[in-house]
This record gives structure tokens, C-alpha cells and sequence, in this order.
């Protein structure tokens, strides 16, 4: 079993950045396959991005302002979120599958969430 809790969303202006950070317990998470979804108010889990061992993979939305990170030390995993836009606005969750051995694009391939973080972009 996996707890993970998100932390970190807020408000912020366009243009701005937030870092929001995927605390784990229960189950080291070090190195484990973890991914980041968001999902706005009336829209389906859409995904940020992922990380698997020292690689990283973005969702064309995000790429090349968001970076994922992690601190094995801390047990954290990292979502730094750069030149935001409104349309970044959503509940952020942090997931991992059953074993932490696969990522996937796919919220279905996931086993363990975060409860979620907000973020509010405005313009």
C-alpha cells in the first residue's frame, strides 16, 4: 500500500510558477515509475507528465515549462511548473501503479493517487 499527498497549488498569476511536491508513505517511492495527471473542472484526467528512473516525459501541453524532479531522500517527487497559463488551472494529482515498475498516459494504469492539489491560474 501507497499513501501519496500532493502539496503545493494555490493561486498564481499568468506568467508565474508553482512547484508542487508528491509526498510518499507506507512504500519507499524511490525510482518507482510516477506520474502527474490534472484534470479541470468538467474535463477528463489529462496527463502532465511522468517519471521513470532519471527520464522524464511531458504531455505536449506542458512541455518545456513544467519539469518533473524527485529526492529519493525525501521520498518526494516534483512538479515544477513554470510560465503558467489559465488554462493550467485544475486539481493536480500524483499517481503510481501497482508495483512503481511502469508509466503510462493512461489515469487507468495507475493504482495509487494523491487526494489533489488546486491550482488557480489567473489571467
Amino acid at each position: 500500500q501507497v499513501q501519496l499527498v500532493e502539496s503545493g497549488g494555490g493561486l498564481v498569476q499568468a506568467g508565474g510558477s508553482l512547484r508542487l511536491s508528491c509526498v510518499g508513505s507506507g512504500r519507499t517511492i524511490n525510482n518507482y515509475a510516477m506520474g502527474w495527471f490534472r484534470q479541470a473542472l468538467g474535463k477528463e484526467r489529462e496527463f502532465v507528465g511522468a517519471i521513470s528512473g532519471r527520464s522524464t516525459y511531458y504531455g505536449d501541453s506542458v512541455k518545456d515549462r513544467f519539469t518533473i524532479s524527485r529526492n529519493n531522500a525525501e521520498n518526494t517527487v516534483y512538479l515544477q511548473m513554470n510560465s503558467l497559463k489559465p488554462e493550467d488551472t485544475a486539481v493536480y494529482y500524483c499517481a503510481v501503479d501497482r508495483d512503481g515498475r511502469v508509466w503510462s498516459t493512461l489515469p487507468s494504469e495507475y493504482t495509487y493517487w494523491g487526494q489533489g492539489t488546486q491550482v488557480a491560474v489567473s489571467s
